[in-house]
């Protein structure tokens, strides 16, 4: 359908703007259609890849009762919580198989495909949407993070709808529309605490609406409903400062080549990346649509700007899956310069050309060891297969924990394996933490087991290579070297006791 540019008021004009005849998203649920194609494509192949750490991180967190949850929650991973919570609820139903983990992202992310369908739709016209619907759920991005049992997709969710209901909110200032945009607001803030960097944008965009109309409810109304937004985030975020120095120390001062970096990751694919920049600033160069478009690009640009210049002082938070929340606004932006592609059939061929470059990387994407290696997975087959009742186990820890051994095992082992973690002192349970706490005395804790399983890293002859050196002392001191097997990048050795 085409739509027609008219004439306003006061003498500027309405981009996209529609015919009253024209009919609406109710009548031509685009967003229906787009969300199920997104659903569908993030799906396939998601119980393929193995988990990698920071999804193992999320199993462990979730398969705990809900007190324990919340309990650790107070010493580590706060800013996780509420996708933690959500995704306990969802396994204790559905269990916690690779699929089944990464379901709640894809779910998400089906409805974010909806949301930036009606974004489209609002900002430019139902062509536009169209080609977003197809568009999104195409993107090797999403499928990557529609398949990754973390809270990215959830984030993207609720930014995306944060964007349309402003739209929404600046057509009519009314309480029941900023209403919604306070929950999505909330939300976002919620999922991650990075992502509030959202604000920055909407508050520009209300701002020149504002010096455009002079509508002072919109700009109270705006002001008044992201200040009851934060308030339930609050508490978040001064938790979350207190864990900051734990869980992202470790992410590096940003130079200028990382926004390059990052803009590629975002998209997931360096040449649909470059695809996306090229179509995205075509609407700019037209009349029609120039400031929705304008008013896009601030949600799509400024967030990552802005985090880089964050990023520069004493902690870093420039991660290309933390700016994940600006794609939409980049994908509504290349559909629109499809959609005003001529003659038409240009803009479909644009649309195949960049699904096409985006293909190798959505075959990569659902290969097995395209997050982690099948180390853990060999490790358990090896353990289970020899098992016995009463059987230790000794994973490499220590300055290591970070790569989550333990938690790799452990989660490929099946129901009847039943290992005693020898050297932990307490549980990461018992500790109201990820991990457990290490024996100070490893020869005490070593009891009576008669058995033990231990898994370091391969390339070396030395069975305990990066365990502590109290705790290699100790099992060589006791133990004999039964059998040492390789799985690939691991070791597995059986030792028993002599003494």
């Amino acid at each position: 359908m085409s739509t027609r540019t008219r004439p306003s008021t006061t003498g500027r004009t309405t981009p996209g703007a529609h015919s009253a005849a024209a009919p609406g998203p109710a009548r031509q649920p685009d967003w229906l259609w787009a969300a199920a194609l997104t659903l569908v494509v993030a799906v396939v192949g998601s119980g393929t890849p193995l988990l990698w750490r920071d999804e193992l991180a999320s199993w462990n967190a979730a398969v705990r009762s809900t007190g324990d949850l919340i309990g650790m929650l107070g010493h580590v991973d706060a800013v996780s919580g509420l996708y933690y919570l959500l995704l306990h609820a969802w396994t204790s139903v559905f269990g916690d198989s690779e699929a089944m983990l990464r379901m709640p992202s894809a779910i998400a992310m089906a409805g974010a495909a909806a949301f930036a369908v009606l974004t489209a739709r609002t900002a430019f016209d139902r062509r536009t949407a169209v080609f977003t619907g197809l568009l999104f759920a195409l993107i090797p991005s999403v499928t990557r993070y529609g398949q990754e049992a973390r809270s990215y997709a959830f984030v993207v969710l609720a930014v995306t709808a944060a964007t349309w209901l402003l739209l929404r909110a600046l057509e009519r200032s009314t309480p029941a529309r900023w209403a919604p945009y306070a929950v999505a607001v909330t939300a976002a803030g919620l999922f991650h605490i990075v992502s509030l960097l959202f604000l920055l944008p909407h508050a520009l965009i209300v701002l020149l609406r504002w010096w455009s109309d002079r509508r002072g409810r919109t700009l109270v109304g705006f002001t008044v409903t992201v200040a009851l937004a934060l308030v339930p985030v609050v508490p978040l975020v001064l938790l979350g400062q207190r864990q900051v120095g734990r869980q992202i120390s470790w992410i590096k001062t940003p130079h200028l080549r990382s926004i390059a970096d990052v803009w590629n990751a975002l998209f997931g694919s360096p040449l649909v990346a470059l695809a996306v920049i090229g179509l995205a600033l075509l609407p700019l160069a037209w009349p029609r649509g120039r400031r929705r478009a304008l008013e896009l690009l601030l949600v799509g640009a400024v967030p990552i700007l802005a985090d880089w210049v964050v990023s520069q002082g004493s902690t870093s938070y420039f991660m290309d899956r933390y700016l994940l929340f600006t794609m939409p606004a980049w994908v509504v932006l290349a559909a629109a310069g499809l959609a005003a592609l001529r003659p038409r059939p240009l803009g479909v061929a644009g649309l195949a050309a960049v699904i096409l470059l985006g293909l190798p990387d959505q075959r990569q994407i659902r290969t097995e060891t395209v997050k982690n290696g099948v180390e853990g997975e060999q490790a358990a087959r090896i353990i289970a297969k020899g098992y016995r009742p009463g059987d230790g186990f000794v994973p490499v820890r220590g300055a290591d924990s970070v790569y989550m051994v333990d938690f790799q095992v452990e989660y490929a082992l099946p129901d009847r394996v039943e290992l005693r973690d020898v050297f932990a002192e307490r549980s990461g349970v018992a500790n109201d933490d990820l991990f457990p706490v290490e024996c100070k005395q490893a020869e005490q804790c070593l009891g009576t087991t008669q058995r033990i399983w231990v898994v370091t890293w391969s390339g070396t002859e030395n069975p305990y290579h990066k365990l502590p050196k109290d705790q290699a002392a100790a099992l060589e001191k006791h133990y004999k070297v039964v059998q040492t097997t390789k799985a690939h990048g691991f070791q597995v050795t059986l030792v028993e006791r002599v003494r």
